[in-house]
């Protein structure tokens, strides 16, 4: 008689089955499946800049490709140039000096940074201060890790500046990371240097990891000028800062990111990292240094224009779509309040009805609710488009 082997049914990690679908995913799906039915679908709902690059960057790549030593591994570290130019960029951008060999981390995009510095620094039952709404990726990185993220509001009374003295003890005593985020995504606000010395004394008091997390820093509005964290004195001893070319440079495809800041904890990721992946393409990193050496404000500030116009002809038009917002003063969101307040029937109606994606508030966390975001990430005349179908529709619905 022949005994048959026992199958064992596969089973999931129990840190995945805590961790939902990414939301953005089964929004492309959907897409997929209305763009195969003959449907022109507007995406306002992901922050994907449709302009490219400087042409000299990727005139660099080009150049860069054709040499054949540039085909191998590209170093866990980084070449030492890309660290450098990181270096140069935040002593010229923000006065603030760093090493290259101890304070500077380039990353395959920041948001592999974001996951990785918690697997570096959390336990399990560690918690982690998240911003109330905020990118997924701070959440998502604590569950990851298993530690438990608790959600601080941004309130628009406090200029989505979080309460941190509302959050209560036992909490506290059990955090070992603080996630900011300004420029904010999705509220567009940007914090003064003022407000960032009061979250660096606010964890140092409490020995708290601070992570800011800053790729909109260079896509500001109006003469705006925004600030890195590591600008208040101090700050290396208790925060590491990411930033990324995604949007400055309009290099989102290129993954090329970067952590700085404390030392010991720069290492730390560096642990993780080499541990994971083998380092960025060596003609990236050859361009991603002509975009952080030669690319100037010129080029930023007339790119950051354009992202302004859109902005300004998204704004005068909200009112007829049942939507009223502020006008941000950086990235590349308008967050706006949905008349009615029910923020996923709108965004399901307008893709279904208007065919023009925008995303629901509630994603980003429980203050999001009656909230949408919308990208500008657009030309004028595609914009102008999905304004008259989103208004067509909401004049239908009965707004």
């Amino acid at each position: 008689m022949t005994t048959q082997p026992v199958v064992k049914r596969l089973a999931l990690a129990s840190r995945l089955e805590n961790i939902p679908p990414y939301p953005f995913v089964a929004r492309a799906e959907r897409i997929r499946e209305l763009k195969a039915g003959g449907h022109d679908v507007i995406r306002l709902d992901i922050g994907n800049p449709d302009l490219p690059p400087h042409p000299a960057v990727i005139e660099a790549l080009y150049n860069s490709a054709q040499n054949p030593a540039n085909h191998g591994y590209g170093g866990y570290a980084g070449k030492p140039a890309l660290r450098r130019a990181f270096a140069d960029y935040y002593a010229r951008r923000f006065g603030v000096s760093l090493d290259p060999e101890r304070e500077v981390l380039p990353l395959i995009g920041s948001k592999e940074g974001l996951i990785n510095i918690g697997l570096a620094l959390l336990n399990p039952g560690d918690v982690v201060l998240v911003p109330d709404p905020a990118y997924l990726t701070y959440s998502r990185g604590a569950l990851l890790a298993e530690a438990e993220p608790y959600r601080v509001p941004l309130v628009p009374e406090r200029n989505f500046m979080p309460d941190l003295e509302s959050i209560p003890p036992e909490v506290l005593a059990r955090a070992r990371l603080l996630w900011i985020n300004y420029p904010n995504n999705p509220t567009g606000a940007v914090a003064s240097k003022d407000e960032l010395a009061g979250i660096v004394d606010f964890c140092r008091e409490h020995d708290i990891l601070l992570c800011s997390d800053n790729p909109y820093a260079d896509v500001t509005f109006d003469g705006v000028r925004a600030h890195s964290v590591l600008e208040v004195p101090g700050a290396k001893e208790i925060a590491v800062e990411f930033n990324s070319l995604s949007k400055t440079y309009n290099m989102a495809g290129w993954r090329v990111g970067v952590c700085v800041g404390n030392a010991e904890m720069v290492n730390a990721l560096l642990r993780i990292k080499s541990n994971v992946d083998s380092g960025l393409f060596l003609a990236i990193q050859d361009a991603a240094c002509v975009a952080l050496n030669e690319v100037g404000k010129d080029w930023i500030a007339g790119r950051n224009a354009i992202y302004q116009r859109r902005r300004d002809i998204l704004m005068e038009a909200l009112p007829r779509l049942g939507l009223s917002a502020t006008p941000p003063q950086a990235a590349l969101y308008v967050w706006a309040r949905v008349d009615g307040g029910d923020d996923v029937a709108y965004s399901e109606e307008a893709l279904e009805e208007a065919h023009v994606s925008v995303t629901p508030g509630r994603i980003y966390g429980p203050a999001g609710r009656g909230y949408v975001r919308l990208s500008l990430v657009i030309g004028e005349t595609r914009m102008r488009e999905a304004i008259r179908r989103l208004s067509e529709w909401y004049t239908q619905r009965g707004g």
